[in-house]
C-alpha cells in the first residue's frame, strides 16, 4: 500500500469536518456502483438526514486515502460530525437497532431540506 500524502489526509480531513455526514462511495447518490453503497444512501434518505457524498471512484487518492484516514479497508464509510461510524454494514445494523437516528438526534444533525 503507498503511503498516503499529507495533502491527501488533509482534503479528507477537511471534507469530514466540513460537513455533519458524510459518506465515502462508489459512485453517487442517484447512480450507486455497488450494492453497499446502494444500501448506505438507502439508509441515509431513510433517516431524512442532509448529508454529502464523495465518489471515491473519482480520485484515486481519496479512494485509497481514506482507508487509510479510518483505518478501515472497504467503502463505503460514514462519518457523522467528523467521527468515523462505520460502512454499510454496520449502518445497517444501527439503522435496524435505531442507534444511527439516536446517534444523529445526538449529534444535532439537520434534516434534509
Amino acid at each position: 500500500m503507498t503511503m498516503m500524502t499529507d495533502a491527501v489526509q488533509q482534503r479528507i480531513a477537511q471534507i469530514v469536518t466540513g460537513h455533519d455526514v458524510v459518506l465515502f462511495m462508489k459512485g453517487t447518490p442517484l447512480f450507486p456502483q455497488c450494492g453497499f453503497s446502494s444500501r448506505a444512501i438507502a439508509i441515509l434518505e431513510h433517516l431524512g438526514v442532509g448529508y454529502e457524498t464523495v465518489d471515491v471512484l473519482q480520485d484515486q487518492a481519496i479512494r485509497q486515502g481514506i482507508k487509510a484516514y479510518s483505518d478501515w479497508p472497504t467503502i463505503p464509510q460514514l462519518y457523522v460530525k467528523g467521527e468515523f461510524v462505520g460502512g454499510s454494514d454496520i449502518m445497517m445494523e444501527m439503522y435496524e437497532a435505531g442507534e444511527l437516528h439516536q446517534l444523529m438526534t445526538d449529534q444535532g444533525v439537520a434534516p434534509a431540506n
